[in-house]
């Protein structure tokens, strides 16, 4: 007869689990943690750390190091570091107009990228969802034949989303209104049995921000920043203490729709003034006197960041119009912002990365006259290093940090 584990001890082996993947995950490269290391750094003890090694080990989440080189009586013990042999995770990115699908593996590595460059997004929602479903499994064939193994996959979506009931509740540059997207999702043979979530593209930027490793080149962001993502339109993630801050029901970054203006000009959602009419790519597209067909960075050559920041370069009067009168308009809504949350800094990604040259000026100006703390500590405003993936990636990562927060689901004994 199998003996049950009691609940407390198998509620406190599960919180040691984690709490010694989480130290594995966040040690410097160059100096990986031994199991001698770990409970000392942790209060267990050795034969504790020893066993729940063995079951990380065992469970492909870590490997063990080869010893280092002898400089002394007795032998060096080994360390520790995250596996990237086993478990890996989907990420989905259904943008205005392109979709992309990635996995990566418990390191934050990208195993398998797929990308369509341009859809139609005034197609149905069966329709589209249908598409990233075919991209998804092409990633996940990908992965399969590099022996990892998927445990779960979440989406990246524009627009309201509504994650504990799996549905995109208005996405105003698609149209969508009230989508079941997980349920359209599960329709796909492919995803139907593998754990699915679905989330706000800013957001899950903002989970791919805080994974950004710390490199000389590209600084690691703040554990509290705002960041300014979006394509056609704008939008923002917010972390807090290392987490992306969600509000009660998840709708919280819709900084496209703070208002900058009370009578300014009519946006998407239907309301006045609001930033996305002053620094959304059709906005800045109609000022500068050019063709309002606005294209994302991974659209068809040209895209509308491609395009302006070109324009840019070589002075055109209108664009350079359409930028300041933007940047200005983004500081007015980040200084509200700031002062409300108090973050460190403010990070410049998506659409508005390749154009920051042109932005930085005006939105630091208001900044500095609007941010009550300013003249203590001026806020810090940077440009994302995570790139035109950051969405994506984002997505990915929100399923490897679950398996770093639970991992004991993952483990046979």
């Amino acid at each position: 007869m199998r003996t049950v584990e009691p609940a407390r001890q198998r509620d406190l082996r599960e919180r040691n689990l984690a709490t010694l993947l989480e130290r594995v995950a966040s040690a410097d490269p160059a100096a990986a943690p031994s199991r001698a290391g770990l409970a000392a750094v942790t209060g267990m003890s050795r034969a504790t750390v020893s066993a729940l090694v063995d079951a990380l080990l065992a469970g492909g989440l870590i490997e063990e190091l080869p010893p280092p080189p002898r400089t002394g009586a007795g032998r060096p013990a080994n360390g520790l570091r995250l596996s990237g042999s086993r478990v890996a995770a989907l990420g989905v990115e259904l943008g205005a107009d392109h979709l992309v699908a990635c996995v990566r593996d418990l390191t934050g590595a990208v195993r398998a990228r797929a990308a369509v460059p341009e859809i139609d997004r005034t197609g149905s929602p069966d329709l589209v969802l249908g598409a990233s479903a075919d991209l998804a499994a092409d990633v996940l064939a990908q992965a399969a034949e590099q022996g990892l193994h998927v445990v779960g996959g979440a989406w990246a979506v524009p627009g309201l989303v509504d994650a504990v009931a799996g549905r995109l509740r208005v996405a105003p540059n698609l149209g969508w209104r009230d989508v079941p997207v997980l349920d359209l999702l599960r329709e796909h043979p492919v995803l139907a049995d593998l754990p699915l979530a679905v989330d706000n593209e800013a957001a899950l930027a903002a989970v791919a921000e805080l994974w950004q490793p710390d490199t000389p080149d590209a600084p690691a962001a703040p554990q509290s920043f705002l960041l300014v993502t979006g394509e056609v339109g704008i939008g923002g993630g917010v972390a807090l203490g290392g987490r992306v801050l969600r509000g009660q029901r998840g709708w919280s970054g819709e900084l496209g729709h703070v208002t900058v203006e009370p009578d300014g000009p009519v946006c998407a959602c239907g309301a006045r003034g609001c930033l996305e009419a002053y620094a959304g790519q059709e906005a800045l597209l109609g000022r500068a006197g050019l063709p309002v067909r606005p294209r994302t960075s991974r659209g068809a050559v040209g895209g509308t960041p491609a395009l302006l920041r070109a324009a840019a370069e070589v002075g055109h009067p209108g664009v350079l119009e359409a930028l300041g009168v933007a940047g200005r308009a983004l500081g007015v809504a980040l200084s509200a912002a700031v002062n409300l949350l108090d973050v460190d800094a403010v990070v410049l990604g998506g659409a508005c990365a390749p154009l920051a040259p042109w932005l930085v000026g005006p939105l630091t100006a208001e900044l500095e006259e609007r941010v009550l703390r300013g003249r203590l500590l001026p806020v810090d405003v940077r440009v994302s290093a995570t790139g035109a993936d950051a969405a994506v990636m984002g997505a990915a990562a929100l399923v490897l940090q679950d398996v770093l927060d639970a991992p004991a689901s993952l483990l046979t004994a």
